[in-house]
């Protein structure tokens, strides 16, 4: 149930309604019932209005930038990804990598606390009087998509999944068939589903009594397309990157030979030229699979 606000806009919006009721005398009730009034539940937006940021921005960005950096390295080292045009892996990097860096935050153990954004900050861009446009301000954290966040991490630690669990699910998130503009769909489509026959093979010897295990690491996996890769940015990483573009910085990693997000260029690094994709039938997915997880 529904706990009653103690907001002061709520507060507000009831003693409007009250007036309202009182001066257009639209019913008769009693003074009883409009002095309780308050103790009527109502559907709080506060969470969804309210802007927070990291407590400890210094450290947790730090440690995310090592996770980012791990992310796409896992993607750099997949033979089976490296075959795809370049096109392609462009459009898997910007469908996947906030889902796979929200997985690595779950495999780091990586926790944090947020606080409320400092209220003198709208005040200093009035005072300023910016000239950015509403069309190119961002979005804010807000902490209803922290709570979501939070919530996902609490979802994959209490499955405890192993390395190789992690390893296959985000195989299964890499190889997305329905990204609009592949045109190796039916590759990634046949790798994706080895992904996940390969994850169900983990699953099972390693929880034999369990068998709603892998039905349960796919339901928490659908979690991760709630959370918003602009929540992720603005919240880790804008305070590393300013008013830089993070899908940038993430195609340097990817296509270029740093590791490090602190030494890319400032300029966007044109993908080289990668063979085409494999024309091998989907009955020999399963060893491209199997290749695709050993480190080159």
């Amino acid at each position: 149930m529904d706990n009653v606000c103690q907001c002061t806009d709520y507060n507000v919006r009831q003693s409007n309604a009250i007036l309202y009721n009182i001066l257009n005398q639209e019913n008769v009730k009693s003074s009883h019932n409009n002095l309780n009034y308050n103790l009527i539940p109502h559907r709080c937006n506060c969470e969804m209005r309210r802007t927070v940021c990291l407590k400890s921005p210094a450290d947790i960005c730090q440690e995310a930038s090592g996770v980012l950096v791990k992310t796409i390295n896992f993607m750099k080292n997949l033979p089976a990804f490296n075959q795809l045009p370049p096109n392609d892996q462009l459009s898997l990097l910007q469908s996947c990598w906030a889902p796979l860096f929200i997985l690595g935050l779950a495999q780091e153990g990586m926790n944090f606390d947020v606080v409320d954004t400092p209220a003198d900050s709208m005040l200093k861009r009035i005072l300023l009087n910016s000239q950015e446009s509403s069309e190119t301000e961002r979005e804010q954290p807000t902490l209803v998509g922290v709570n979501k966040l939070k919530s996902c991490l609490k979802k994959f630690w209490s499955l405890d999944l192993s390395p190789k669990e992690y390893a296959y699910l985000k195989g299964t998130m890499i190889f997305n068939p329905d990204v609009k503009g592949l045109t190796a769909a039916l590759f990634v489509e046949g790798l994706q589903q080895e992904a996940q026959h390969a994850l169900r093979e983990v699953v099972q010897p390693l929880h034999p009594g369990d068998r709603s295990r892998f039905a349960r690491i796919l339901l928490a996996a659908s979690m991760l397309k709630t959370i918003t890769p602009n929540l992720i940015t603005e919240l880790f990483f804008r305070p590393v990157i300013g008013q830089a573009d993070l899908l940038d910085f993430l195609v340097d990693m990817l296509f270029s030979r740093c590791s490090d997000m602190c030494q890319l260029c400032t300029r966007r690094v044109v993908p080289p030229s990668l063979p085409s994709p494999l024309q091998a039938s989907l009955t020999h997915g399963s060893m491209v699979w199997k290749d695709m997880l050993i480190p080159h």
